[in-house]
């Protein structure tokens, strides 16, 4: 009698530290999560296209539930004709899916003069992308498309409604967090220089943080990318402030 006594103490304990934990994590999901940070990198590289040399690549972020509003922007720091970005993503996460939209604004493109509140569908410098995925947790896929802006063309000068997919898988290895990326471009489009479907990313990227105080640490990673398509490779590496 004693041990079914506590046998269920047991079941009973377990319980209530499951549904503490429970609580906790759905408390912590209606907080209102900020993100701050500034990646510095040494050429900036985009699914396997060189965008260009040094780079400071600021992030500002603010999530709720789920729904994330998140500022990046990507600024030369050695050549003055580097392109130029701000990018606005408006993503929603639920249970491994997440799906959103990305306004891309470049300094390059149909409008000389580089106007940022340009929408006209001809001339603007700004790209609407939609996407979507799931995180399988050993691996995740997503899928992305652009629906308007300065799209790219088709083999017929259509625009393409250029796409994207893509899947990473994370691990851990020697203490340091690893990421494997396959990237490809399903059918022709000149947003990416393709004819067809063709592959575009293969990188392998290591993140490891650098303590600098008990309180304070740099992560720092490198990425080796290659695009068969191009026939190109590339070796990036950088570091993120972040407080």
């Amino acid at each position: 009698m004693k041990k079914i006594v506590l046998f269920a103490l047991g079941l009973i304990a377990g319980a209530t530290a499951y549904a503490q934990e429970a609580e906790t994590e759905v408390e912590a999901k209606k907080k209102i999560e900020t993100t701050i940070a500034a990646d510095f990198v040494n050429q900036y590289i985009w699914r396997g296209i060189d965008m260009g040399d040094v780079a400071v690549q600021p992030t500002l972020g603010v999530g709720y539930k789920g729904l994330k509003l998140t500022a990046w922007g990507s600024y030369g720091l050695t050549n003055s004709d580097d392109v130029k970005e701000f990018d606005l993503t408006l993503d929603y996460t639920i249970k491994g899916f997440n799906f959103g939209i990305t306004d891309y604004w470049f300094n390059v493109g149909l409008d000389p003069d580089s106007r940022y509140f340009k929408y006209s569908a001809h001339s603007t410098n700004h790209v609407f992308e939609g996407f979507v995925g799931y995180d399988f947790g050993f691996a995740a896929i997503k899928w992305f498309t652009n629906f308007a802006g300065n799209d790219g063309f088709n083999k017929k000068g259509k625009r393409a409604y250029s796409s994207y997919f893509e899947i990473n898988v994370p691990f851990k290895l020697f203490t340091v967090d690893w990421n494997g990326t396959a990237g490809a471009v399903p059918y022709a489009t000149d947003f990416y220089g393709t004819t067809g479907f063709a592959v575009t990313n293969l990188a392998l990227r290591a993140t490891k943080p650098i303590k600098i105080t008990d309180t304070f640490s740099i992560p720092i990673f490198g990425q080796i990318t290659a695009n068969p398509c191009t026939q190109k490779a590339y070796f990036v590496f950088g570091l993120t402030l972040q407080p």
